[in-house]
């Protein structure tokens, strides 16, 4: 199906992107010679979205000063001034502005290198509203630039996921993008929560699924990350 609407989220701190983090916002932070959110905006307008919420909190006017010189996609601004709602209070925050059809949320600071297709088409291709209520784009461990830890899902043949046990190392990480129902949100508390609250529920459902990614997934979550993906892009 073909989406309109994706919500980037963009308010945190950055606290591990530190020193980097303290004159500026993340989603600001130099990617390859340029911000890393205009990275994000790119992908999703060659996708095909048309309108992008982008909620705003750390150094939140510089973000939103930068956002103001975009012209595609559309950006609306979900102000999180007053207080820091994370993933998931940020959605529920934002719910008058996503619409009640199904829409990609984008961390601000995933990127990637394209391989076979392009990985937000696909994504897009392979969602079933009828037996999904959420579709993450997953990325092998194996093919991931910065911390990957123990991984963060299994999934079976059919692309559901499940949880790590404690102690477990599993194969496959959520690659900062997913597609979901924006209601789910509506399912939170009032205030700060995690998204990670909705897929719990979700796998108990049976209906939060993953979607291995093709090409190499950065995660760029530290100065030290964002080092050794610019050297990875410099020596292809």
């Amino acid at each position: 199906m073909q989406i309109k609407r994706a919500m980037v989220m963009a308010a945190g701190k950055g606290t591990r992107m530190r020193p980097l983090t303290d004159t500026l916002p993340k989603p600001l932070v130099p990617f390859m010679g340029r911000p890393l959110i205009d990275h994000v905006l790119d992908r999703l307008g060659k996708a095909g979205i048309e309108e992008v919420i982008v909620n705003t909190h750390h150094f939140a006017d510089m973000l939103e000063e930068h956002l103001s010189r975009r012209t595609f996609p559309r950006i609306v601004i979900s102000d999180e001034r007053a207080q820091l709602l994370d993933t998931g209070g940020g959605a529920k925050h934002a719910l008058h502005l996503l619409g009640s059809e199904p829409v990609i949320t984008f961390n601000s600071d995933s990127v990637w290198i394209e391989g076979f297709g392009e990985n937000l088409r696909s994504l897009m291709d392979a969602f079933d509203p009828a037996r999904m209520d959420a579709l993450l784009m997953i990325a092998d461990a194996s093919r991931t630039i910065g911390y990957v830890g123990r991984g963060d899902f299994h999934m079976d043949p059919l692309g559901a996921l499940t949880r790590r046990g404690p102690g477990e190392t599993v194969p496959y990480m959520f690659a900062g993008v997913q597609i979901i129902k924006p209601s789910l949100f509506a399912e939170g508390p009032d205030g700060v929560f995690s998204t990670n609250l909705i897929w719990d529920r979700l796998m108990e459902r049976g209906t939060l699924f993953g979607q291995r990614m093709s090409g190499v997934w950065m995660h760029v979550g530290t100065p030290e990350d964002l080092d050794a993906s610019e050297a990875f892009l410099r020596d292809l």
